[in-house]
């Protein structure tokens, strides 16, 4: 394994939580991901299921998680199904997780084989009142294939038509979304090994270099830290690529007087890091480019200091809609009437910045969470305001990851270069 192993407190805090907020004679359940094939005998590598890692811990495929805090035999309560190693699968592909190794990473004392759960929750299911069923239940999910835990659902519907189903999804929203310290501390080092990318960057850039050579610098000093790899596909744009939001292709030539936008971040043991920044291929910036650079800063650091407990996200993103306008006007690319004639369900600053600024971050890079919830303490946010100006081929977004605290918010990524001085002297070091 490249990354440092969490205590296996944490995972025991976290199915505590969970476990507290099930109704009573509840029995929950959790698969880990499948391993999804391309073609012929290919695969994607494995990523594990966030849920399933976020109460277990456990990065191995073939595993299910079952929570039965009513059940009347006390180890039955929480049991772990994983992956038995035989010979041929040692030799091929490693040995899997030991019925010791997983008590230990996990705290569940009730470990069994796969081939064991079949029959132990037919056993169970004679107890429990309700099944808790997991599902992707995310705002921004467009599901296509059809998943291991997809599968197991509608096996189960079937097979138990008259117990009550329960949503785990709901519970799993609020507690993810509260992170604990072990978690921002893995979250610490994704953005740090970011920094190392980064700092790496900001000397291989000049004119004529490839978007994907710049990638692969990041990829380079992400792998050799300990990450394995992108915690999301890396947009690297420059000139007009930098106004394609989700521009993935990074295929074009970095060319002088450009700006290049790189959206990256590392992944450290399945926690995720965010950030952006923007550098000019020559190593310096125009006026221009400094004034919307310097316009896109302010509002991401005014925007930092409305993000505090009890804030509502809606409300935030209106007052951050408000710095924007006045940023934009100042820049002369709306002007006072725009704002009179605005429609509100689409204000005139949309034209120039169309995405939300901020979003959960966690064990995925759009975490779970309850937009409709207040802020809280332990809620990680990314701070990401832009400007896009496609007529002038420049298009600048900033972002830092935050931790929401009792009293403001901590920047995880206060240390990476971000004022364009600051941009410059590195580049030009």
């Amino acid at each position: 394994m490249r990354y440092q192993k969490l205590p296996s407190d944490l995972y025991t805090q976290n199915r505590e939580a969970f476990m507290k907020a099930m109704k009573p004679g509840g029995l929950a359940l959790f698969f880990s991901n499948d391993i999804y094939p391309t073609s012929a005998d290919g695969t994607l590598p494995f990523k594990q299921h966030a849920d399933i890692f976020y109460l277990s811990g456990v990065d191995q495929e073939e595993t299910v998680l079952l929570l039965f805090p009513d059940a009347h035999n006390p180890a039955d309560r929480e049991i772990l199904f994983t992956l038995e190693t035989n010979e041929e699968l040692a030799i091929w592909e490693g040995a899997k997780l030991t019925k010791a190794q997983a008590t230990e990473e996990t705290g569940i004392k009730n470990v069994q084989w796969t081939t064991a759960f079949e029959r132990t929750l037919h056993r169970l299911m004679a107890e429990a009142k309700s099944l808790y069923l997991n599902d992707n239940q995310h705002t921004r999910a467009r599901l296509t294939v059809e998943t291991r835990t997809d599968r197991e659902n509608a096996a189960l519907r079937a097979k138990y038509p008259h117990h009550e189903i329960e949503r785990s999804a709901p519970i799993l929203h609020s507690i993810r979304a509260v992170k604990r310290p072990w978690e921002i501390d893995q979250m610490q080092r994704a953005c740090d090994i970011t920094k190392a990318g980064f700092d790496r960057v900001l000397q291989f850039v000049k004119p004529g270099v490839m978007e994907y050579e710049i990638e692969a610098e990041f990829m380079h000093e992400f792998l050799r830290r300990g990450s394995r790899g992108f915690a999301y596909t890396p947009i690297i744009g420059s000139g007009f690529n930098a106004c394609v939001l989700h521009y993935i292709e990074n295929s074009d030539e970095c060319k002088a007087g450009d700006v290049i936008l790189m959206d990256v971040g590392a992944e450290y043991g399945n926690y995720a890091s965010d950030m952006t920044r923007c550098v000019p291929v020559s190593g310096r910036f125009t006026d221009r480019q400094r004034a919307v650079y310097n316009a896109v800063l302010s509002v991401m650091q005014d925007a930092m200091k409305l993000l505090r407990p009890g804030v509502s996200l809606h409300d935030y993103h209106k007052e951050v809609g408000d710095l924007m306008t006045a940023q934009l006007l100042d820049l002369k690319l709306i002007d006072r009437h725009d704002v009179e004639k605005q429609n509100p369900a689409w204000p005139a600053y949309k034209k120039y910045f169309m995405h939300g600024t901020s979003h959960f971050i966690g064990l995925d890079v759009h975490d779970v969470g309850h937009w409709h919830e207040p802020i809280a303490p332990g809620h990680v946010f990314t701070v990401e305001p832009g400007i896009y100006i496609r007529e002038e081929n420049l298009g600048i977004r900033l972002e830092n990851d935050i931790v929401i605290t009792e009293d403001g918010f901590h920047d995880l990524m206060a240390h990476i270069p971000l004022e364009a001085d600051a941009i410059e002297a590195a580049m030009n070091a």
